[in-house]
């Protein structure tokens, strides 16, 4: 049985499990749940501190987890990033009291807070800073103003946590961090890993493409196929109308208002759009 390793909790946890039940899994999960078994799918799920995942994975006692790419860095496990599943999007940041530095380098010789400190001290490392570490569990904005600190280094999506604390931004991003899908560096191959990714595969094309149906006059159906000229191409089919014929496409879900405005415009009608659930291409 695959055992897989997901977020109980923070900005991952929520859309993790709606990606996995998008691909048929965790049917009768409830949300306080710790072990889900999955018998349909052969799949026992863990619900672990989102910090922990890595390592679970990485010591091989899990097969592979979902977690942030910041948490598989900081961690230092033995695990590797199999894929990028591009939600939760945020960066590990230094931040200082308004005007207090003109740039990362003045931080040499500074006390800087942080609870992601394996990729803090490997950003040091790597930078040639000398600064002291100071490690804290859960929310660092308050180190500076309680005088634990004189910088900190934490992940954060908009930075308006941290300018409530009255921090700005230093530098460019240490990590950029997202969603991901690890597992042991040493694993070997696997039939239902490969399954699981094919179906989160699956769910990330269907939610990035949407389907169009219409009806187009045959003078102008070249056109509007070249407005929706889908994956190959789309689907055609003739009306009892011979002027007329169906067209079937997928378009690009960011693009499909304007592809509906074009189409409009060119004259096509009934112009329906699908949201698709799963696609394989």
């Amino acid at each position: 049985m695959l055992k897989v390793a997901l977020p109980n909790k923070g900005q991952l946890a929520d859309p993790a499990r709606a990606m996995l039940q998008e691909a048929g899994y965790l049917r009768s999960a409830g949300i306080r749940d710790l072990v889900v078994n999955d018998p349909v799918n052969d799949v026992e799920f863990y619900f672990l501190r989102p910090k922990d995942i890595a390592l679970y994975v990485g010591e091989g006692t899990l097969d592979i987890g979902i977690t942030g790419r910041d948490m598989l860095m900081d961690s230092g496990a033995q695990a590797t990033e199999l894929l990028s599943l591009g939600f939760a999007p945020s960066a590990f940041r230094l931040a200082a009291p308004i005007g207090r530095y003109e740039s990362v380098a003045d931080l040499a010789g500074k006390r800087i807070a942080t609870s992601y400190d394996g990729l803090l001290r490997a950003w040091l490392s790597q930078t040639q800073i000398d600064a002291t570490v100071i490690r804290l569990d859960g929310a660092v904005e308050n180190a500076v103003a309680l005088g634990v600190a004189d910088a900190v280094a934490d992940v954060v999506a908009t930075g308006t946590t941290m300018r409530r604390a009255g921090l700005e931004i230093i530098g460019e991003p240490i990590l950029e961090s997202e969603a991901l899908v690890v597992r042991r560096i040493d694993a070997p191959a696997d039939p239902a890993v490969e399954t699981v990714i094919r179906r989160l595969q699956s769910v990330m094309v269907a939610r990035t493409f949407v389907l169009v149906d219409y009806d187009i006059r045959q003078t102008e159906l070249a056109q509007a196929c070249s407005i929706t000229p889908g994956i190959e191409s789309p689907t055609v089919s003739p009306l009892q109308d011979s002027d007329w014929s169906a067209v079937r496409a997928m378009v690009p879900s960011t693009d499909i208002h304007r592809v509906m405005d074009d189409l409009y415009e060119l004259g096509a009608r009934g112009i329906l759009v699908t949201d698709i659930h799963a696609c394989r291409l």
